[in-house]
């Protein structure tokens, strides 16, 4: 960024549960209502599209861990719960520490407005929280899913705070965390200061809830684990919805004349759940196949990235931390090291990809995984892969045995780089959670 540019603003917008090819610019169908993602998509049209991005995890706190601190999740002992469950409100120990480094800490100390508007599900106050990790302001649930109308959590606690005061607030929750981010974004306007807003959705994660539904009385809607709930038709209303409200928030940019300056990325925390679309890949939330940790990736601002483009380059979450680090001028903790790269040059530069090596790891099945290049090592319950990943997304054909040498280089590889981790605590637990617990293990 040259002397005389103005740092950007930054709108980093987290889907949940959101599956690769669910919104139409990674090939998504349309649904009976028509496209299921038009703003989304005209953001990619006119931004850069990233084919092989990644979630830091194939679970939501941890991948939250990592995209708050731009380094491994592994690194915190509250990532190591597969996720932190709602009934760790009163814990000490899992939560993201107050002393680590943040990408709203780092950026506020550059001088940049900070609000997390939506999922926070990093621990609990008074010894966790958004406020107490570099965000100003905060809107949303502290838990990992709450009901869209009543919003309890799954212990049935009311779970929706104004900063730490828990507060209710009638709305269907997709809209409430739109309309409040198009707030931030008009307050913002008056502001000499840049900005970075998290933003944060539930959608489309459980339960299976539209706009529509607000009429229903609440015995008569599905409850919070509603095994048999859900289809296709609500969960992509529910996408559509979370749509619209990104479309409210880029009017608001560009009525405030922000929308030129300010990098607006999007993602998913995880691979998707059982009514996602992951074609052509195979596996879910919870798995190390590619299904549970390849995800979209949008990234659009006008001022720097020509349109239309598309990338090969391999990134993962905290990548984009990264990223909005260096472009904001911030200076990492030293004490801190960043395990994230930044991709400005990708995003200036039409074609400039650099090598990324990525490495995962499961207490859940004992899964681990390295992807490196083309190749991905991957086991599970044991077993060890590899895969040839452009010519085998799907995972299908295992050339553990016709190519053993690289095999080993890649289980190498994984071990080193996993014996510069803390160790997965005896005391960690594994939430399979709802919509898997009930599903036969691949």
């Amino acid at each position: 960024m040259s002397s005389t540019q103005k740092r950007p603003n930054f709108i980093y917008i987290v889907a949940d549960d959101l599956g690769f090819a669910d919104l139409g610019c990674y090939g998504g169908r349309e649904a009976e209502f028509g496209a299921v993602s038009p703003v989304l998509d005209a953001l990619a049209a006119n931004g850069l599209r990233f084919t092989q991005g990644y979630s830091n995890s194939p679970v939501c706190s941890p991948t939250r861990f990592a995209i708050m601190t731009a380094r491994y999740q592994y690194r915190l002992r509250g990532a190591a719960e597969e996720p932190i469950n709602s009934r760790a409100r009163h814990s000490t120990t899992l939560g993201l520490p107050t002393e680590q480094p943040t990408l709203p800490s780092l950026l506020k100390g550059a001088g940049y407005r900070t609000a997390l508007i939506g999922k926070w599900h990093l621990g609990y106050p008074p010894t966790f929280g958004p406020l107490r990790s570099g965000y100003e302001e905060f809107f949303g649930p502290m838990a990992g899913g709450v009901d869209y109308f009543t919003h309890c959590a799954g212990t049935g606690d009311h779970d929706l705070y104004f900063g730490e005061e828990e507060k209710h607030e009638e709305g269907y929750l997709t809209d409430l965390l739109s309309r409040r981010a198009v707030d931030y974004v008009d307050r913002m306007a008056a502001q000499e200061a840049p900005f970075l807003l998290s933003l944060h959705y539930t959608a489309p994660h459980w339960p299976w809830e539209t706009r529509d539904d607000a009429d229903k009385a609440p015995e008569v809607r599905d409850n919070l684990f509603h095994l048999h709930g859900g289809n296709i038709h609500t969960y992509r209303r529910m996408i559509h919805h979370m749509d619209e409200g990104i479309g409210w928030i880029v009017e608001a940019l560009r009525r405030n004349g922000q929308l030129d300056n300010t990098l607006i990325v999007f993602t998913s925390d995880n691979g998707g759940e059982r009514f996602s679309d992951n074609w052509p890949l195979v596996g879910g939330k919870m798995d190390l196949t590619e299904g549970g940790i390849r995800v979209p990736w949008i990234a659009h601002w006008p001022a720097v990235i020509r349109p239309g483009r598309s990338s090969a380059q391999h990134c993962m979450s905290m990548d984009w931390s990264a990223t909005m680090i260096e472009a904001g001028g911030a200076e990492p903790d030293p004490a801190y090291p960043l395990d994230g790269v930044s991709l400005l040059p990708v995003l200036r530069e039409a074609g400039a990809e650099f090598a990324r090596p990525m490495h995962w790891r499961m207490n859940h099945r004992g899964q681990r995984a390295t992807r490196d290049g083309d190749w991905k090592y991957l086991r599970v319950d044991g077993h060890d892969y590899l895969f040839n990943i452009p010519a085998d997304e799907r995972e299908r054909a295992n050339q553990a045995g016709r190519d053993p040498q690289r095999l080993a280089r890649m289980r190498e590889a994984w071990e080193a780089w996993n014996e510069t981790m803390p160790a997965i605590p005896a005391d960690a637990t594994v939430s399979l959670g709802y919509g898997y617990k009930d599903m036969p293990q691949r």
